[in-house]
């Protein structure tokens, strides 16, 4: 079908390019486009929708506005640093003086346009919005062409464009934490703040977008879900941030958004159109879930917070349904796991959704030993692994059970109507393995019986690994 098109693009190309370049054509005005030319546009469109679609969140919403392509009636907030109290960036064109940044702090000034002054000078207008007033910023050299393709622009002015954007389309969405350094508010009347840290890729929602700062024009405050709140200014299409992009690097890198940031529907707007451009992206499962284990050929049972790297989806050709082969990032073993890609599909468990299922960015490091990987990828849980390292084999536990002595059991529902038990010591290392039958241990009338010792499973290391059953 591909091949098919292309042939055809070609064929239309090459066509078209002939009449328009042979002078002997010529058509009467009013002239109808021909079925050609009809689809030529329509496959040019197609290829544009497709581009659109592979665009991420900040080049879909956030243009990047040069000084030299500003348009009438673009919005800014004066934001003074401690710089700009010194040097004053505004002049009143009535007293021709000029004008505190302190006295314009907050303030919202309006794009005019710009001039040339009788010395020379280029100057770039604006109007005050909140007392009416006309103010103008003087170019100390040169000509408003030459100075307008730099990044200086205008000091002090926070681009409120990107801020009503952030506001339309990310207030009340899910967000994944991509960096675990955020601030939170120590003055309500002022700009005190204290740095905190908070866990990497945890999912909160957005509560409240307003303005940060010049650099970092939009501010997002998050909730998690204990209730507390935090916040990181972003720049999201650099409008007037008065930074070059290589300026964005070090400590200033986790201020774009996209690295302090991820939007949930990133991930969850994957559909049988885009999703070329998921696959090598690093996601991690967000709830409990069974995925086929390529070495054991086994559907096997998978934790919360598995990092994976997508591989390969194939969508079906008969149903709106996917095959998403993802490698683990920490073994670099193959699963495979069926899901929907569109999240507006009208079924009835949402819990097959890929959006549901994953969540973008790293999961949970797990360190395992050598000697535990092996059995790890097959599925078994043997002595001497941890309690990351059995739920990477085994999933989570569907009971936990205390011991004496400071030990304790995980235990797991087989489906073979028995129980895998997983002896924990005091240090959460596994000292022992066993599976007893699933109705063992109640009698007739719920009466209980005798608790009979579990019986050991011949494994790996010296008969101590459990495997784990389909």
């Amino acid at each position: 079908m591909k091949r098919t098109i292309f042939t055809a693009c070609l064929a239309i190309a090459f066509l078209t390019a002939s009449a328009q370049s042979n002078s002997y054509i010529v058509k009467t005005k009013g002239a109808k486009k021909s079925a050609q030319t009809h689809m030529q546009e329509e496959i040019a469109e197609a290829q544009l929708e497709e581009e659109e679609a592979s665009k991420d969140f900040i080049s879909q919403n956030f243009k990047f506005h040069s000084l030299c392509d500003w348009e009438k009636g673009m919005k800014f907030m004066v934001m003074p640093d401690k710089y700009d109290l010194v040097v004053k960036t505004f002049t009143d064109p009535s007293t021709e003086k000029e004008v505190s940044s302190m006295t314009l702090k907050y303030k919202i000034m309006v794009y005019q346009g710009h001039d040339e002054s009788k010395d020379g000078h280029a100057r770039i207008h604006f109007t005050c919005q909140d007392n009416g007033k006309p103010y103008y910023y003087e170019i100390g050299y040169g000509t408003f062409e030459d100075y307008c393709f730099q990044k200086t622009g205008v000091p002090t002015l926070a681009y409120l464009g990107d801020v009503d954007i952030a506001k339309e389309k990310l207030m009340d969405k899910t967000l994944y934490t991509k960096t675990k350094y955020y601030r939170i508010d120590t003055e309500y009347d002022g700009e005190g703040y204290q740095d905190v840290e908070v866990d990497q890729d945890m999912e909160v929602k957005v509560v409240a977008v307003g303005v940060g700062s010049r650099k970092y024009p939009v501010k997002i405050v998050v909730e998690d879900k204990d209730g507390n709140q935090f916040y990181q200014n972003v720049a999201m299409s650099k409008t007037n941030c008065g930074m070059r992009d290589d300026e964005f690097v070090a400590d200033e890198a986790r201020y774009l958004f996209n690295n302090s940031f991820e939007l949930q529907d990133d991930i969850m707007s994957i559909s049988s159109r885009n999703y070329k451009q998921f696959i090598g992206k690093v996601i991690h499962t967000k709830h409990p879930i069974k995925m086929l284990n390529e070495v054991t050929s086994k559907q096997q049972a998978i934790p919360r917070l598995a990092e994976y790297k997508i591989e390969l989806i194939t969508p079906h050709k008969n149903d709106d349904m996917a095959t998403v082969k993802l490698k683990n990032t920490t073994l670099g073993n193959y699963f495979y796991a069926e899901c929907y890609l569109d999240q507006y599909k009208s079924v009835s468990d949402e819990t097959k959704f890929f959006g549901y299922i994953f969540a973008p960015g790293p999961g949970k490091k797990v360190a395992t030993s050598e000697a535990s990987r092996a059995m790890i990828r097959a599925g078994h849980v043997g002595i001497g692994m941890s309690e990351d390292e059995v739920e990477m084999a085994a999933g989570e536990a569907d009971k936990v059970e205390a011991g004496q002595g400071g030990q304790y059991f995980w235990i797991f529902k087989r489906s073979n109507d028995k129980l895998l038990y997983v002896e924990f010591d005091g240090s959460g290392v596994v000292k022992k393995t066993s599976v007893k039958d699933a109705n063992e241990g109640s009698g007739k009338n719920g009466t209980k019986k005798k608790k009979a010792a579990p019986k050991a499973v011949n494994g790996w290391m010296g008969g101590t690994g459990t495997p784990l059953e389909n």
